[in-house]
């Protein structure tokens, strides 16, 4: 299968993209408003991935061209921008693909962080209103630290809780979840239900603020 990251470049899609090609066999590709950006930064994730002994399937390219040759496309850019990424790439986007979505949208004050989600509901909605009505929209991975992500010295041990309506998309999100090593994939039902989990993640990032040894915090359901 074939992996876009649009904006694969920052936190997240960085920590998506080492993960993926380092634990499977997917080819991943990094998109960015600025090819030459995406290009480099997948040469420097290749070049990570080579030193651990890793030869991995990965090309950077313009958002467009990467979710045009993409199976899987997540969209992986700051929430305020994610419904324009996905109107941009909308025309090469088909039926057969699926688009992820694993953004929350956030304020910070004195306080801490607290949710702060778009008018639709969630990011994952916002997306998909944005998205070409045949193209499923599946929500995923927003409680997951892109530190613990990133590093792959880092063994992982979290539950990723995904919400979609498309029964066949959402699974194949949840078996593109349960590939990285050390994250368990729970149905979360439909897209509705997103904005619970989005709330999570402030949650979390306070937690990992006002308590030691909690840095990369994630959650695990038993």
């Amino acid at each position: 299968m074939e992996i876009a990251l649009l904006g694969g470049t920052g936190d997240i899609g960085q920590g998506l993209a080492l993960r993926w090609a380092r634990d499977t066999d997917h080819s991943v590709v990094i998109g960015s408003r600025d090819a030459d950006k995406a290009e480099q930064k997948a040469n420097e994730y290749y070049s990570s991935l080579k030193e651990i002994g890793v030869t991995p399937d990965i090309a950077g390219y313009s958002n467009e061209t990467a979710a045009d040759s993409a199976e899987v496309v997540v969209v992986s850019v700051p929430p305020e921008y994610a419904p324009q990424t996905v109107e941009t790439v909308g025309p090469v986007l088909g039926e057969d693909d699926v688009l992820v979505s694993p953004a929350v949208q956030m304020s910070r004050d004195a306080s801490g962080f607290h949710y702060d989600p778009p008018e639709t509901g969630s990011v994952a909605e916002a997306i998909d209103r944005a998205a070409p009505d045949d193209v499923p929209v599946v929500s995923a991975f927003q409680n997951l630290a892109a530190g613990a992500l990133s590093v792959l010295e880092n063994d992982l041990e979290a539950d990723v809780v995904v919400t979609g309506d498309d029964g066949e998309a959402k699974e194949t999100v949840m078996a593109l979840a349960e590939d990285i090593d050390g994250l368990r994939a729970l149905d979360g039902g439909p897209l509705a239900n997103t904005g619970v989990v989005e709330s999570v993640t402030p949650l979390l990032i306070n937690l990992a603020m006002n308590n030691d040894g909690m840095h990369d915090l994630g959650v695990r359901f038993e």
